[in-house]
């Protein structure tokens, strides 16, 4: 999360401080993300997130450079949040609840979970919270967006996601926790 909301930071920062120059906001979000995972691999943590956040903040740039709009910059990520709101109103549709299909490969569960009505009803709530999650973003970032208002687009990014994530996955253990099947008593 780090690797994507702090470039962003620093893209709107350097956008403004720049006068608006949407080639040196990008150079900064795209330095900044680099230096980020560079960190990572010295530390010799796993890159994987580092190298997703470096090639999500690289493509944002691109993007926004290309067509010289720095508003362009936030539009993978509006993308994003409406492919996920999609993919998880679709798993609702087609009686899959994502969060359950989530949680129980996480948990190495097979898909027995579907013949337990507190279990599925618990996830159908769990997905329902997430769809909404993503929903509630793009409510708020796309008019930001249309607007052009890259600085109240950055800050409501900002705010919308770590915090918002960190919501999201507390609600979502709350709402499954209890309906948990207990790991099986090894002698």
């Amino acid at each position: 999360m780090a690797e994507t909301s702090l470039p962003a930071v620093a893209f709107v920062i350097a956008y403004t401080a720049s006068g608006a120059d949407t080639n040196t906001a990008a150079i900064v979000a795209v330095g900044l993300a680099l230096v980020l995972s560079l960190a990572r691999i010295v530390k010799r943590e796993s890159p994987m997130y580092a190298v997703s956040g470096l090639i999500g903040v690289g493509f944002a740039a691109f993007v926004a450079t290309r067509s010289g709009r720095a508003e362009d910059f936030f539009l993978p990520g509006l993308l994003a949040n409406a492919a996920y709101a999609a993919a998880f109103l679709i798993s609702l549709a087609v009686r899959r609840p994502l969060v359950g299909i989530i949680v129980t490969k996480l948990d190495g569960e097979d898909d027995s979970w579907r013949r337990d009505p507190l279990r599925v009803r618990a996830f159908v709530r769990a997905t329902w919270l997430w769809a909404g999650l993503f929903l509630v973003r793009l409510i708020v970032q796309l008019p930001l967006y249309l607007a052009g208002d890259v600085v109240a687009l950055g800050v409501a990014k900002t705010a919308m996601a770590l915090p918002l994530f960190g919501v999201g996955l507390w609600l979502t253990w709350l709402l499954v926790r209890r309906h948990r099947i207990p790991a099986p008593v090894q002698a």
